[in-house]
């Protein structure tokens, strides 16, 4: 018998995730000093500021009265500006996706991906090298608006905030960090997907307004078709189911779950998320807060639907870069 001549298959060398400190390092240097970073962050920064000191004209009256005075500093809007949280809910996800868009397309427009990966570097470290860089990066951007309102709160507001706001601030970041993730993680996974930066950031932002714009009508849409209720009858329990399925299909989209985690985790007055019923408040002593526990247990669904998304956005990215073909 003739022996086999195939040769055996070579397995890799070492770990996987060798070189990944070192992409994660180059590409936030990259991210922190391009003109496009300093643009945002001087837009966000302006914004905060002024929110912030709009918000701590009306605030000052109650210094001293209101036992969660910081935590109006995020929520209290003053015309003609909306609050602090609001504009984070609308400027977060462009801010992430601006980071990510051409995150790995723009690496092979310049011709240079086979050049990185002819170092001792794999494809996992690369990836997740990039990702873990913008997530830092988005990180760091965000808690250094955080100082710079608690800053700006001590002065205005002539009081500092009180160990449980500032574990609320902190569950706050948390919360809008990884609510920037999922945004980060769809935009590089568009730029896997498109070779043209371009697309992948158009695509990114035609998925943020969907959801930002036109995902509650169509949530509401399959709602009465899923569910409907007979015309003319009024039977509570079908109302009830309707809009119960209505709220669920609203969070799915990442724009709800956030903006209910941060009511919880800001209000502490907040007691529910949904519908409650008049029978579901007996015994209730209402106006009185909750303490953070008992609102991290009523807000703990949404933040563990943000940080699954976003595991779950960038798990489809990661497969799917394994399996492009990279040539030189």
């Amino acid at each position: 018998m003739q022996a086999s001549t195939a040769e055996p298959i070579k397995l890799r060398e070492g770990s996987p995730w060798t070189g990944l400190w070192t992409v994660v390092a180059k590409e936030m240097a990259d991210y922190l000093t391009s003109v496009r970073m300093v643009i945002l962050e001087l837009i966000i920064v302006l914004t905060a500021a002024g929110t912030v000191f709009s918000a701590s004209e009306s605030l000052r009256q109650f210094a001293g009265q209101d036992q969660f005075l910081f935590l109006r500093l995020f929520t209290a809007a003053r015309d003609p500006l909306p609050a602090f949280a609001g504009f984070l809910g609308f400027l977060v996800p462009l801010l992430a996706i601006a980071l990510a868009f051409d995150t790995v397309n723009g690496e092979f427009n310049q011709r240079t991906m086979s050049k990185l990966l002819a170092q001792p570097i794999y494809r996992d470290a690369l990836l997740l090298g990039k990702f873990l860089a913008g997530l830092f990066t988005l990180a760091l951007v965000l808690a250094t608006i955080m100082l710079l309102i608690i800053g700006m709160g001590i002065l205005r507001l002539g009081v500092p905030p009180s160990g449980e706001e500032v574990a609320r601030i902190l569950w706050f970041l948390l919360a809008t960090i990884f609510f920037g993730g999922i945004w980060l993680a769809l935009a590089l996974l568009f730029s896997i997907l498109f070779r043209q930066a371009a697309t992948a950031a158009l695509a990114s932002i035609a998925v943020w307004l969907f959801f930002t714009i036109f995902w509650g009508i169509v949530a509401s849409l399959l709602a009465q078709t899923l569910r409907p209720t007979p015309l003319g009858a009024l039977q509570i329990q079908e109302v009830l189911a309707q809009a119960q399925l209505e709220l669920t299909l609203n969070r799915l989209s990442p724009n709800t779950l956030y903006a209910e985690s941060i009511l919880a985790i800001l209000n502490p007055e907040t007691r529910a998320l949904g519908f409650v019923l008049p029978s579901q408040l007996q015994g209730a002593v209402l106006g009185t807060p909750l303490p953070l526990g008992q609102s991290l247990l009523l807000t703990w669904p949404h933040l563990t639907g943000l940080v699954a998304a976003t595991i779950a956005l960038f798990a489809i990215g990661y497969i799917l870069f394994q399996r492009q073909e990279i040539r030189a």
